[in-house]
């Protein structure tokens, strides 16, 4: 009972904690839902289900359990209370029960107690478990429903996000499209461009070439009437006895002067002209920098450059210079003095250097020496001449010359040779000097200059110098001083003493030459004597406007910066003076500025070559070299007034000496007596005749008037009749006290024109405004009288201002251009005629503007039944012109039109225009007015259909429009009958072209147009085509030195025939010009007249035919009418049908056999299929789907090889097999149908008896390469087929009687490639044929099979050995037609592919030794070409490389050889590698017998320009029984497309 008592507590107290546990995983935080993915919804829900029921199992258990435990421990107490009692009943004792059994109850009660709490305990965690799956289930649902909407806005979002992105795709894509297409595009110009350009070069070549021939035949023509002349001139010459040569000289030099003369001029106009240019363009700028004048103040004067032009422009066109208005001028600033002194030339003048020598200046040696003791007496010097010795140049013969010529030069090549240090060669002047330039300025004669100049070297290492002198014309004037260094290190230097002894006065300029190590070097010398160099700092001086009575004064300076001083003198150029024509004075002097230049061209217009000089004593030496136009110079130079003299003059200094570098004030004083303009013009001679004449111009005006107006004239522009115009005019006053002004206008204007105020005050010093209306009335040409031109419609009215207390009035001019504003309307009446209400008229009107100022135009309240065109007649027309526009009538209803048209100005002035038309409505009507067909191929047809309507039902005209013509009566009700009517050799027809309709009904008219080509077009051409094949054969003919002498004869009589004829009728020839002979005249074959027709439908450019039908109408049943009575046809109700017919060339052409559209295969063997291939082309622009019809699946012709498309411009072979059943005559039609029409094919063929079969497939047996002086045969089999035997016979071309004629004539690679038809190649020399074949002759029974053995025997080295070798059945019909080639080398190695670069024909003139000895020697370098065409393709996928291959061979030979296999290698790998190229195998070896094929591939690099080719080249080796080497060129290019 102990260990009874014992386990129930320890089972009690196991339980008891795994229950409390699992509470505490109930209440616990991991029973809390999570989100969890939505893929695993499911599986937590299952989860959580199956955790409940192994919870709730769990939980009964436990209660099974627990209730089976008092049971068990009551029993277990009756069992011990039992064997208790058992011994209590023998001991006997009975007290101690009841104690027991209290114990006994209490601890039953305990269990029961601990039962009853273990079962609330399970209660409630149950009821936890139990709440804790509900919430996990909602927790689960809410999730589900979360992730379902989260999931719909994603799917959501992402559809939105894609219709999106596809839109931008889409824009993206279209973008990229249209870029594509722009470039395509650009592309496209730009090659036309080039072909344009091309062709424009060419044509330009042509006709300069043309032009050229024609210049050259003229210059020879010249030439030989030039040389005629002469001749002739040379014989009266020689005939009157005087010096032939001498005169003929003289002329020659007249000419020479004259052509000088003229070039001269011409370049002094060219010259004058660009002065001109640069002055206008330099007052312009001048203009545009010039600051805008306050509105307060008086207008800017104008610039001194303006009035000098202005009053030099006048002065040269024999006008009165006009008034200057007041203006001060200062004196130059010294910045302008600066620039003239600087501006003017150093050598344009030069001064008498006799009058300056003196003889103490002959020793006087004004250099020093930079180091002292440099230049003593006991420096001695080891090279150059001594200053006090006469150095002179060695004098000799020629001979002697030329001898130290070449010595010398034999020596410095001794010497010179190439510095070269660390890898750099030097190159340049190995020897600086400095300065680099020796420079005696203003020498004089007499006196010794020394200069000292520094020699540094240059060069990279030591190098040495040595002095080889001056030239040769200094010799006698420039001494040096040097003493070499010896070996100078980089960048050492070492000096030189040039001595200058002048002798004469005149420049010199020369070099110094020195020798080094590394080559010759010079040093420049110049030596410049004393110039003058004058110039003045103003050319014109303005004194603006003074006061009668006062004086100014202005300063003009005289400039020397030259070294030699001269004598001048101031006066006035109207003094006597005289214009040198000497060539040293023709020319404008550099000195001069540019503006006084200009302004001495506009002076002298005509003269601006010649120079003007002072009239000094010392300057008459030209007196006898006058000419008339110097005279002119000096008339115009008189032109000045005296009476300037007075006015203006000059100061004190006139006259005197100007030293060198220095400069002279000349005062100009100006003092005006009377009002108005003064002006003179003074001129600066000098006693150096060298030095040119300076000229300035002095103006001023003098005013007397305080009261002026700045405009003098007051320009009112363009003006119209009737229109008012305004404008302000400003008076200023220089008074210093109020003024009364009254305004007047001329009598005779006072009706168009006046000034408000009449009458005013000015103020001192103010200016005053009055008001001008200007209003012209058309009386104001009769008005005016002489202020105005009738014929340039220019007013010029003169106004006056009167000032009070003056008694001159102030006076100043109003112009204006006065025009009309009438516009002119041509026709006034239009009359349209009769016009139906289904179709519109139109005709021209032109509107004219006779103002001179554009005016802008419209027609106003225009009718809905009238339209204008363009712009709907409003517009602008400009002054004077003429428009043309269209007035459009299209009536609405039956009725009489008449109406105004009504055009407006700008102004609101109006024109009118009258019009009337009679509209009809005819009885019946068309669906279709115009009918636009497709565009249609040649020899197709479009068809269009069409309905003629009766609508006329009811006489009242009340409720609807009933047929009329205009207001007349009404068309009677009933059938009416209609017929169109077609104009001859239209391509329309129209069907039914009669017909009647009655009331209410419709007829179906259907119009179809057919283009071709007419007749005689056809027949022309087939004219022209048999022409040029007679003219080609006469001309074989003639050229051929064996043609048959009949049948020259025959043309001969021909064409004599043919001009007898022609000159028997002049008439006609003249009459008809063009035209081709009758037609006849003219016979074609079937085969000429299609070829004509193909070639015409292949140059058809297109034609676009407008063609209007007329369809008359008549009252009436035409049935009803009898044949004799025509039906009366109003021509007001005739309908007009438009017909727009667009005619093309045929899209789809045949190409072959001349454009023959009939394919004849001939006679064919039964049970044999012969093919043809028949070209189509497809012409158009853009490609064509093919449909084909349906042949015979039962007949003997086939289609083979049908095609869905035919790109543009492509063309390609349709094959065509015929192979006939039985022997007859066969024929079909094989339509080929585009959606731009058909083309229709004949075939024609004949099937006959079987023939014999060959074993070799193809027309070629190849011999493959064999050792010269070896054979090789081979056989093929021939089988006959057929049920009767068959005579055969086989034969070779170079074996044919015809052979002899071949070979006289020309060689075949003379004309093109595709032209060659020379099957015979290359022969032995031994005179054997290399091929030969047995049998050659022989009889082939029924399934019978014969063998032949071609043999092929070389005895020298060629590629080109072939022969033709045919099978002849009966000796009449070719059964087979095989090509033999064949190739042979002297050696075992061969290379096979590239591109041809020879002609397949083997020159005579060298035969190849065939010795062993030569046979060994190796060959020079071969040639092989290699093109490859890379082809670009528009596409997104990249185009393949661009392959080619090359086949190295090892002939099998009888002969023993070192080696059996022959080796090849290519070199350059790399390179060419790096150019994009790809070899494969670049070296291995071949087996005899055998070949190797080289695959090469060229894929562009990078840097690969397209339009330039890739061009290099690699050597290939073979090594056999020699050594081979070819020479491989690579030629790469890039092609647009196939």
């Amino acid at each position: 009972m102990a260990s009874a008592a014992s386990v129930s507590p320890e089972v009690e107290a196991l339980d008891a904690p795994r229950v409390e546990d699992e509470r505490d995983d109930l209440e616990g935080p991991e029973f809390e839902v999570e989100p969890l993915p939505p893929g695993a919804e499911g599986g937590v829900c299952l989860g959580s289900r199956g955790e409940l029921h192994a919870t709730r199992l769990r939980i009964d258990h436990l209660t099974r359990q627990q209730r089976g435990k008092p049971r068990a421990a009551a029993e277990g107490e009756a069992s011990h209370a039992s064997a208790l009692y058992h011994p209590s009943l023998l001991e006997g004792p009975s007290e101690g029960l009841q104690p027991m059994r209290e114990e006994l109850e209490a601890k039953r009660r305990s269990l029961l107690v601990q039962e009853a709490q273990q079962l609330s305990k399970e209660k409630e965690a149950w009821g936890k478990s139990e709440r804790n799956r509900l919430l996990r289930v909602r927790r689960s649902t809410h999730l589900q429903k979360e992730h379902g909407l989260r999931h719909q806005k994603l799917v959501e979002d992402a559809r939105k996000n894609h219709r999106v992105a596809v839109m931008f795709l889409k824009a993206s894509l279209g973008r990229v499209q249209e870029q594509e297409r722009q470039r395509e595009r650009a592309a496209m110009e730009h090659v036309q461009r080039r072909m344009d350009a091309v062709l424009a070069l060419k044509h330009s070549i042509t006709a300069n070439r043309e032009t050229l021939r024609k210049f050259q035949a003229w210059g020879q023509a010249k030439a030989r009437q030039a040389a005629q002349r002469a001749q002739a001139e040379k014989q009266v010459i020689q005939a009157r006895g005087g010096d032939a040569f001498k005169q003929l000289y003289h002329h020659r030099r007249r000419q020479e002067l004259e052509a000088q003369k003229r070039a001269f001029e011409e370049k002094q106009r060219l010259r004058k002209h660009e002065i001109v240019s640069r002055l206008l363009k330099e007052e312009a700028e001048e203009s545009r920098r010039r600051p805008p004048s306050p509105p307060a103040e008086a207008p800017a004067p104008p610039s001194l450059r303006a009035k000098t032009w202005e009053y030099l422009a006048d002065l040269s066109e024999g006008r009165t210079p006009q008034a200057v208005g007041p203006e001060e001028e200062d004196d130059s600033s010294p910045l302008e003095h600066t620039r003239l002194i600087t501006s003017t030339s150093s050598e344009s003048m030069q001064g008498d250097p006799r009058t300056l020598r003196s003889p103490s200046w002959d020793h006087q040696t004004l250099a020093e020496p930079e180091i002292a003791g440099l230049w003593n007496k006991g420096y001695k010097s080891q090279q150059g001449p001594k200053e006090d010795v006469d150095w002179k140049p060695v004098r000799g013969t020629k001979m002697e010359k030329d001898i130290l010529a070449r010595t010398m030069e034999q020596l410095r090549e001794g010497i010179i040779h190439k510095q070269v240090v660390s890898g750099r060669e030097f190159k340049g002047c190995p020897f600086n000097s400095k300065p680099k330039l020796i420079h005696f300025k203003d020498f004089d004669i007499g006196k010794v200059y020394k200069k000292k100049m520094t020699l540094i070297n240059a060069t990279y290492t030591i190098n040495y110098c040595k002095l080889e002198g001056v030239d040769e014309h200094l010799r006698d004037f420039v001494s040096i001083l040097f003493d070499p260094p010896g070996p100078m290190s980089a960048g050492m230097s070492c000096e030189v003493l040039v001595t200058f002894k002048p002798m004469v006065e005149k420049d010199l300029e020369g070099h110094i030459w020195f020798l080094a190590q590394t080559g010759r070097f010079s040093v420049p010398l110049k030596c410049s004597i004393k110039k003058c160099s004058l110039s003045l700092d103003k050319e014109l001086i303005n004194f603006g406007s003074y006061v009668v009575g006062e004086t100014a004064s202005r300063v003009i300076t005289l400039s020397n910066v030259g070294a030699l001083g001269t004598g001048f003198r101031v006066q006035l150029a109207s003094e006597p003076c005289e214009l040198e024509m000497g060539p040293s004075v023709l020319q404008v002097s550099s000195m001069f500025t540019y503006d006084e230049r200009s302004m001495l061209e506009k002076v002298f217009p005509a003269d601006s070559d010649q120079r003007v000089v002072g009239p000094e004593p010392y300057l008459t030496e030209q007196d006898q070299m006058r000419s008339p136009e110097s005279e002119d110079v000096v008339t115009i130079l008189h032109m000045f007034s005296n009476e300037d003299q007075m006015e203006i003059m000059l100061g004190e200094v006139t006259e005197g000496y100007i030293g060198p570098f220095s400069s002279i004030k000349v005062p100009v004083i100006f003092s005006p007596v009377t009002p108005g303009t003064v002006q003179s013009h003074f001129q600066v001679t000098f006693k150096n005749q060298q030095c040119p004449t300076l000229h300035f111009h002095v103006t001023g005006v003098a005013v007397d008037v305080p009261v002026w107006v700045p405009e003098s004239i007051v320009d009112l522009k363009i003006c119209m009749f009737d229109r008012l115009y305004q404008d302000t005019i400003q008076v200023h006053t220089r008074s210093k006290a109020a003024l009364r002004l009254k305004f007047e206008v001329c009598k005779e204007l006072r009706g168009h024109m006046e000034l408000l105020p009449e009458t005013g005050y000015i103020q001192a010093l103010s200016s005053y405004s009055v008001q001008l209306k200007f209003l012209p009335r058309h009386s104001l040409p009769e008005d005016a009288g002489k202020y105005f031109d009738r014929e340039s419609r220019i007013l010029e009215a003169p106004l006056t201002i009167r000032v009070a207390d003056q008694v001159k009035p102030v006076e100043f001019t109003v112009h204006a251009t006065v025009t009309t504003s009438d516009l002119e309307l041509c026709p006034l009446e239009v009359d349209f005629g009769y016009c139906t209400i289904y179709e519109a008229i139109r005709t021209q009107i032109s509107v004219c503007n006779l103002s001179l100022l554009p005016q802008e135009f419209g027609f106003v309240g225009v009718p809905k039944f009238v339209d204008i065109q363009p712009n709907d007649g409003f517009g602008t027309i400009l002054p004077l012109e003429t428009l043309e526009l269209d007035l459009i009538f299209q009536p609405t209803k039956a009725k009489e039109y008449n109406f105004e048209l009504v055009c407006k100005s700008e102004i609101n002035r109006c024109f009118k225009m009258t019009c009337r038309a009679v509209a009809v409505h005819p009885p019946l009507q068309l669906s279709h007015y115009q009918v636009k067909f497709a565009a249609t191929a040649l020899y197709d047809m479009s068809v269009a259909s069409l309905y003629v309507i009766n609508s006329h039902l009811s006489m009242n005209s009340l409720t609807h429009s009933v047929p009329r013509i205009g207001s007349e009566d009404t068309c009677p009700v009933g059938p009416t009958s209609f017929q169109f009517l077609l104009p001859p050799d239209s391509p329309i027809t129209i069907s039914p072209s009669v017909g009647t309709v009655l009331p209410g009904k419709r007829c179906l008219v259907q119009v179809a147009f057919r283009p071709v080509l007419s007749t005689e077009v056809i027949r022309q051409q087939a004219f022209q085509t048999q022409s040029k094949d007679r003219d080609v054969k006469l001309h074989r003919e003639t050229t051929n030195p064996r043609r048959d002498r009949r049948q020259l004869s025959m043309s001969l009589l021909r064409m004599h025939s043919r001009e007898h004829l022609s000159q028997e009728h002049p008439a006609q020839d003249s009459a008809h010009p063009a035209h081709p002979p009758k037609q006849q005249e003219l016979k074609f074959s079937p085969e000429e007249y299609q070829a004509a027709r193909a070639t015409l439908a292949r140059t058809f450019q297109g034609r676009f035919d407008r063609i209007v039908v007329p369809c008359v109408v008549a009252s009436g049943d035409i049935q009803d009418q009898k044949g004799t009575e025509p039906l009366s046809f109003s021509p007001h109700n005739t309908l007009f049908l438009e017909l727009w017919c667009p005619a093309v060339a045929p899209s789809i052409i045949v190409a072959s056999d001349k454009g023959n559209t009939i394919s004849n295969f001939g006679d064919v063997a039964v049970g044999h299929r012969v093919s043809k291939k028949v070209s189509i082309q497809n012409i158009s622009s853009e490609d064509m789907s093919l449909d084909f019809s349906v042949l015979n699946p039962n007949g003997p012709f086939h289609l083979l090889n049908p095609m869905d498309m035919l790109p543009a411009g492509e063309t390609q072979d349709l094959v065509l097999s015929f192979a006939p059943l039985e022997s007859t005559l066969a024929q079909e039609t094989l339509d080929i149908i585009t959606k731009r029409g058909t083309l229709t094919l004949t075939l024609v063929g004949t099937g006959v008896a079987s023939m014999i079969t060959c074993s070799i497939a193809g027309d070629v047996l190849n011999m493959g390469y064999v050792i010269a002086r070896e054979s090789v045969s081979s056989i093929f089999k021939l089988q006959n087929n057929s049920s009767l035997p068959i005579q055969f016979s086989v034969r070779l071309a170079s074996l044919s009687s015809s052979r002899q004629e071949e070979l006289q004539r020309l060689p075949r690679f003379l004309t093109s490639r595709a032209h060659r038809t020379q099957i015979v190649g290359t022969q032995n020399h031994n005179g054997q044929s290399v091929f030969s074949v047995v049998p050659v002759a022989g009889i082939l029974d029924p399934g019978a099979t014969q063998d032949f053995t071609v043999t092929f025997s070389p005895d020298h080295e060629s590629l080109y050995f072939s022969d033709r070798l045919q099978v002849l059945l009966f000796d009449k019909k070719v059964s087979q037609d095989m090509l033999l080639r064949g190739a042979a080398r002297e050696h075992m190695m061969f290379v096979e592919g590239g591109d041809p670069l020879d002609v397949p024909v083997e020159s005579l003139t060298t035969i190849p030794s065939s010795s062993p000895e030569r046979r060994e020697e190796p060959e020079e370098l071969k040639p092989i070409l290699v093109t490859l065409d890379y082809l670009q393709l528009d596409t997104d996928t990249p185009p393949p490389p661009a392959t080619r291959e090359l086949q190295v061979g090892c002939i099998r030979t009888t002969q023993l050889s070192a080696k059996k296999t022959v080796e090849f290698s290519l070199d350059s790998l790399a390179a060419l590698q790096h150019k994009g190229f790809t070899i494969e195998p670049s070296k291995g070896s071949v087996e005899r017998g055998q070949t190797r094929t080289l695959n090469i591939s060229w894929v562009p690099p990078a840097d690969f320009d397209p339009d330039h080719p890739l061009m290099t080249s690699a050597l290939l080796q073979l090594r056999g029984d020699v050594k081979e080497t070819y020479k491989v060129f690579f030629l790469a290019q890039v092609l647009a497309g196939p």
